[in-house]
């Protein structure tokens, strides 16, 4: 019973902030982005590191200015495809004059042409985080998954909400 009473206050954490971060202008998600933007990674990234940045959707915070600013840096960039449910997202090159093409959720993701490339740093979509980090996304387990796979084989940073490394994902 315990597992249930938690699982339903992390869906309705989860609702309430979506619904909290539905209510917010396009303006004031546009300058949210800059900020970030400005304010660049809490880190130092390696010359031709490979930051991986997924398309926002819904009222989600857009990583694109984040992005161009890193990219300018010496950053390459990745964005996120999904392959099935269950399985780690995989990430395709991406420069910002790309096209995207329709992804199997309806989310837009680079070409399956694209080469394939492990990132080492990802910016992570969310519903909410604390302030210690520690993510609720969508619900759909993609990121959790992905990070589990990745780290069993290879170094990555997880980064969300205000350019905040993620403690544990």
């Amino acid at each position: 019973m315990p597992m249930k009473a938690a699982q339903q206050s992390k869906q309705q954490l989860r609702a309430n902030a979506l619904a909290a971060r539905d209510a917010l202008s396009e303006d004031a998600r546009k300058a949210a982005a800059a900020t970030i933007a400005a304010r660049g990674l809490p880190f130092a990234l390696q010359p031709g590191a490979v930051v991986a940045g997924y398309v926002a959707i819904r009222s989600e915070l857009d990583p694109a200015p984040l992005m161009l600013r890193l990219a300018a840096a010496g950053a390459r960039l990745a964005r996120p495809a999904i392959t099935a449910r269950g399985h780690a997202l995989t990430f395709r090159a991406f420069a910002p004059d790309d096209r995207l093409v329709m992804g199997s959720l309806g989310i837009p993701e680079p070409s399956p042409a694209a080469a394939e490339l492990i990132p080492n740093v990802m910016l992570v979509p969310l519903a909410a985080f604390d302030r210690a980090g520690h993510r609720i996304g969508y619900g759909g387990g993609y990121y959790d998954y992905t990070f589990s796979h990745l780290r069993k084989a290879h170094h990555v940073i997880g980064v969300v909400g205000q350019g905040r490394p993620q403690r544990r994902l």
